[in-house]
């Protein structure tokens, strides 16, 4: 509705997943690379969590488009589902063909795969986002994916990618085995105060901004004080401070416009 107004070519502050909008904080660049180092050093579990919207599952996109043409990626979305399904997915996703769709059968399938990709150089990934939901039964059988190895180096690597209970879970007396597995982990946190308005207007710029439309730092300072640095709450209280600011026909966002929208955000009535 206000991009017209501002002159952008798509909405700044979706909360979609996309990686052209990925933000390279501090603490994302180092997760980042401790992405990239499992995998190239083919550490075979790695480990990354954090609070709900902090940006995981963007930098997880990002990352699939920085793997070059010897690694191949599994992306599985979806963790409500059952072994079977698991492993009928992680099939699909590498397109690789099962006549036997039993659970021997696909491990056996994927086992054969993983051999061929070694033999031609080639490194297989695989991300499971949202794995604090899965079945510690379903852990367990990752754990026994990634026995499938030589002696020198692991076939699969595999990114357990979740909030917060996925230590927790991995923390199980059941799932001791699959914990000493994991040799890289990182935590994600909230960015800092000095990082909002560098994402502000990253995701402006991204957005075709010509930088004619502000944040008073005053504005900025609010965010952060109602967001946390969660990137998730900075882009719906941003989102609202731009179509309240199209609507008073403003290119300046000040921290009465941004206080404003998050009453609306939070369903609040302002006197």
């Amino acid at each position: 509705m206000y991009l017209d107004y501002y002159k952008l070519r798509e909405n700044p502050f979706n909360v979609t997943s996309d990686p052209s909008f990925l933000y390279m904080s501090r603490r994302h660049k180092e997760a980042f690379t401790h992405l990239l180092y499992g995998i190239r050093e083919r550490k075979g579990f790695i480990e990354i969590t954090g609070e709900i919207g902090t940006g995981k599952t963007t930098l997880c996109r990002a990352l699939l488009n920085q793997l070059d043409q010897h690694t191949k990626a599994a992306f599985i979305f979806n963790s409500d589902l059952s072994q079977i399904q698991l492993l009928q997915t992680i099939a699909d996703d590498l397109g690789i063909q099962i006549e036997r769709k039993t659970k021997i059968g696909l491990f056996n399938g994927l086992n054969s795969y993983l051999i061929e990709q070694l033999r031609k150089g080639n490194n297989v990934v695989l991300i499971l986002d949202e794995a604090q939901n899965l079945k510690a039964r379903t852990l367990e059988q990752m754990r026994m994916l990634s026995n499938l190895e030589t002696e020198k180096e692991k076939l699969f690597q595999i990114i357990l990618v979740g909030q917060p209970e996925l230590r927790d879970k991995l923390n199980s007396p059941g799932l001791k085995q699959l914990r000493q597995r994991i040799g890289i982990r990182y935590h994600i946190l909230p960015l800092e105060k000095d990082d909002i308005a560098g994402y502000i207007y990253h995701r402006l710029y991204v957005a075709g901004s010509d930088g004619s439309v502000k944040f008073t730092e005053e504005a900025v300072e609010r965010i952060y004080e109602y967001s946390g640095g969660v990137p998730r709450l900075i882009n719906i209280v941003s989102d609202k401070a731009l179509l309240l600011g199209f609507v008073l026909e403003a290119f300046i966002i000040s921290a009465d416009i941004v206080e404003k929208s998050i009453h609306e955000v939070e369903g609040r009535i302002m006197v």
